[in-house]
């Protein structure tokens, strides 16, 4: 059998991930996606992973733009598609909202009406995240086809924050703690914060495409993350070190951090309710089709959930 594949972004929440591997001898190639979530979506249509961690919205959005609520499944399924078969953050995640350090024209929520918004990915967390800001901030147009925000694609956290600072971009959001040592005028491609946004349901899934599901492997894979997280819990100094030295995070920040997040027990399984609450956000703020706006069914939830 070949090496299990993982992709993974390589941010404090990956911690327990690497206590599983470096404490429990999980077997698998690591695979570090720094652009985030849209990046991990490709790579899995692409067959270059077998497993990946990230956000609840892309991986959720990528499912509902594949299909339509009342296809029939395919039979067999395709084997590069995946499902959500874990559930790795209980928390949800808070979006800090940042333009460049000295953009003046930019103070608050309010100066980003049809301004131009840095993403990693179109696809992404930070994509998805824009409409999702703009429901709320009431400028979505129900009758547009168009993005409420215009989107630059700039891959990476430091690209996001030079884009900011050299007006590619106006704004981009990004985790608070990553961002916030950058709000330092010392720091490289230093930012400002103008506002956040949470996310409205539990932050990270696990997902695993269709040929590994119901696999011995993907069931060892959970257990040995569940192993990772109780570790992480029970070792929060080691934790500290790891994330101040091996990651882009001040001991203080990591400290902090650790206070807000919440790791399930047992990785296996998703909420339904989960699922059918971001589908309805989601549908809400224009990132899924209006096809989705429907209450999702137990028989069109299988087409999310693979455990």
């Amino acid at each position: 059998m070949a090496t299990l594949r993982v992709g993974y972004v390589p941010e404090h929440f990956s911690t327990p991930l690497n206590f599983a591997q470096t404490h429990f001898s999980l077997s698998a190639k690591l695979v570090p996606f720094p652009s985030g979530t849209g990046h991990m979506v490709a790579a899995l249509h692409a067959g270059e992973l077998d497993i990946a961690i990230g956000l609840t919205e892309g991986w959720i959005t990528a499912i509902a733009k594949a299909s339509t609520p009342n296809q029939p499944a395919e039979d067999p399924p395709n084997p590069n598609e995946f499902k959500l078969v874990g559930t790795y953050v209980q928390t949800p995640l808070c979006w800090t909202i940042s333009t460049g350090h000295e953009r003046d024209d930019i103070n608050s929520t309010e100066d980003l009406k049809g301004k131009k918004v840095g993403v990693s990915r179109i696809g992404s967390g930070s994509y998805i995240m824009s409409f999702v800001l703009a429901d709320r901030e009431g400028w979505l147009q129900p009758s547009s086809t168009d993005p409420p925000f215009e989107p630059h694609a700039l891959q990476t956290f430091e690209s996001l924050r030079k884009g900011v600072n050299d007006k590619t971009a106006d704004f981009f959001m990004w985790e608070y703690f990553t961002s916030k040592r950058y709000y330092n005028s010392e720091s490289l491609h230093p930012i400002k914060k103008v506002g956040e946004i949470y996310t409205p349901w539990s932050s990270w899934k696990i997902v695993a495409r269709n040929s590994f599901l119901g696999s011995p492997e993907l069931d060892s894979f959970l257990e040995k993350v569940d192993s990772g997280v109780e570790y992480f819990k029970q070792h929060e100094e080691e934790a500290v070190l790891y994330i101040s030295t091996e990651l882009d995070y001040e001991e203080e920040d990591a400290r902090e951090w650790m206070k807000t997040v919440k790791f399930p027990r047992y990785v296996r399984g998703v909420s339904r309710d989960v699922v059918r609450r971001t589908v309805d956000v989601l549908q809400k703020a224009g990132v899924v089709g209006k096809q989705w706006e429907d209450r999702i069914d137990d028989d069109q939830l299988q087409r999310f959930i693979g455990l």
